[in-house]
C-alpha cells in the first residue's frame, strides 16, 4: 500500500537562493508518514493515549531536484520493513503537475516506543495487524 498526499510549498519553505530548504523535507516525510497511518485508522494520538510513540532511528534523503515557492508536490510513502519493535518507509516526493521529476527519494526506520520507560518495546496487535496487512497489500 502507499499513500500519495499533496503539499503545495509555502514561502516561509524556501531558503535565501529561493528554493526549498534541504530540511523541510525530513518534515515533509513525516507528513507521509502520518498519512499513510491515517489511512489504516491509525493515529497518532490514539498511539500516545496507549503509551507509544514512534520515534526516527535512521533517516536518508537524496535530493534529486530543486523545489520552489508555489510548487505543488506529492509525498509518496510506501512502508517497506515491519516487526514487532520497527518499521520503514520509502519515500519519494514529486511535482504533481509532472511525477517524472523527482525532487527527492528518502527512508527513515521508526521505533515503537514506550511512553512510561523511553525503551523499544513490542507493539500490540491492535496496531501490528492492520500495519502486517497494509505490508501485505
Amino acid at each position: 500500500m502507499i499513500s500519495r498526499v499533496e503539499h503545495r510549498v509555502n514561502f516561509y519553505d524556501t531558503d535565501a537562493m529561493a528554493v526549498v530548504h534541504h530540511s523541510n523535507y525530513i518534515r515533509w516525510f513525516e507528513i507521509g508518514r502520518v498519512e499513510f497511518l491515517r489511512m489504516l485508522g491509525i493515529t497518532l494520538n490514539d498511539m500516545m493515549d496507549d503509551g507509544y510513540v514512534f520515534p526516527i532511528t535512521d533517516v536518508k534523503c537524496k535530493y534529486l531536484h530543486p523545489a520552489k515557492f508555489d510548487d505543488v508536490l506529492v509525498i509518496e510513502t510506501k512502508p517497506t520493513a515491519l516487526t514487532k519493535v520497527k518499521m520503514a518507509f520509502d519515500y519519494r516526493i514529486y511535482l504533481a503537475s509532472d511525477p517524472e521529476t523527482i525532487m527527492v527519494e528518502g527512508h527513515t526506520q521508526n521505533v515503537f516506543t514506550s511512553m512510561e520507560t523511553g525503551k523499544i518495546t513490542r507493539l500490540p496487535e491492535k496496531y501490528y495487524d492492520k500495519l502486517a496487512k497494509a505490508m501485505k497489500e
